[in-house]
C-alpha cells in the first residue's frame, strides 16, 4: 500500500468509519487517481438512496478537509455488494417466482 493509501486509509477510520459503522455501513478504497479518491460503500450503505449525499456530506467533505493536498472530490463507485447477490438468489429460491 502506498503512503498515500495509508494516509487516506487513516482519515477514513478516524472521520468516516465511525459514522457510517453507526448505520450498518462500511466502506473501501477502490483506488485514487489525480485527487480523485474512488470509494465504494458496503453494508447497508451499499445501494443506498441516500449513498450520493452520504459521500458528498461525511466521505468527500471529512478527506478533503483532512488531506487536502491529496484528495480534492470523492466518488462513489456503484456495485451491487456480495450481500444483495446473495439476498437476492435466496428470494428467487425460496419463493419460486
Amino acid at each position: 500500500m502506498t503512503e498515500d493509501l495509508k494516509r487516506v486509509e487513516a482519515a477514513l477510520d478516524e472521520k468516516v468509519r465511525p459514522v457510517l459503522r453507526a448505520h450498518g455501513g462500511e466502506i473501501s478504497v477502490d483506488h485514487l487517481e489525480d485527487g480523485v479518491l474512488y470509494v465504494k460503500l458496503l453494508g447497508q450503505c451499499a445501494g443506498c438512496p441516500s449513498a450520493d449525499l452520504t459521500n458528498e456530506t461525511i466521505v468527500e467533505a471529512e478527506l478533503t478537509r483532512a488531506l487536502p493536498d491529496l484528495v480534492r472530490r470523492a466518488v462513489v463507485v456503484q456495485t451491487v455488494s456480495d450481500e444483495l447477490w446473495e439476498q437476492a438468489k435466496k428470494l428467487l429460491r425460496d419463493h419460486h417466482l
